[in-house]
């Protein structure tokens, strides 16, 4: 599958019905998640693998990895309703993916690769905390993460503390669309950084 058609694909995922702001529920721009995937891909640690999508919304990330031959794919969710929509966004696409309503630190399950566009920590400091720890532990081979730029720091080193190896981080275009009441602007641009991460468990 070509860049462009994944775009349309994931373009076509529904939001969160009713975004909560406490949870941070916004969509991830297809654009940012083809170009996370694309970068998986091209490093081996996609096709073929089994993939675990944590915090996963309306499935846009799971749903993106079953289309580029991810051979298992699960996300997990708290939210009941998004997962409703992510469930019938793989079934409308003809993919595979087992979407599951729990609490991502209560997920045990490995996989080889972890992806996800976790909080940001904007309503809710060190929220983005859980995910990351529940990422370098269940990742066997590596992490594939978007997070705000000004998080850099706190994020290499919760990667040292967990034994993993900082492969790439870099700026990506992100546009936040208006999503909440307190939102002003009809768009927001966010700077938000790529994360590539092997963890100790490939090595």
């Amino acid at each position: 599958m070509r860049r462009a058609e994944l775009v349309r694909q994931l373009e076509a995922v529904a939001p969160p019905s009713d975004p909560s702001a406490a949870r941070e529920q916004v969509v991830t721009p297809p654009e940012a998640a083809a170009e996370l995937l694309f970068d998986a891909l091209g490093a081996g640690e996609l096709a073929g693998r089994t993939v675990l999508d944590l915090g996963s919304g309306t499935g846009r990330l799971a749903i993106g990895a079953a289309l580029l031959g991810a051979r298992g794919v699960t996300g997990v969710e708290v939210d009941r309703a998004s997962v409703a929509v992510a469930r019938r966004a793989a079934a409308e696409r003809g993919v595979s993916v087992s979407f599951v309503e729990a609490e991502v630190v209560q997920w045990e399950t490995p996989a080889e690769l972890v992806v996800m566009n976790p909080p940001f920590g904007a309503q809710r400091r060190h929220a983005d905390r859980p995910f990351w720890d529940t990422a370098f532990r269940l990742a066997k081979r590596a992490v594939y993460a978007f997070s705000l730029s000004d998080s850099r720091t706190f994020i290499a080193r919760r990667a040292v503390a967990a034994g993993a190896h900082v492969i790439a981080t870099r700026p990506i275009a992100w546009e936040l669309p208006r999503t909440f009441p307190h939102h002003a602007r009809r768009r927001v641009r966010l700077a938000v950084d790529l994360w590539a991460i092997q963890t100790e468990q490939s090595r």
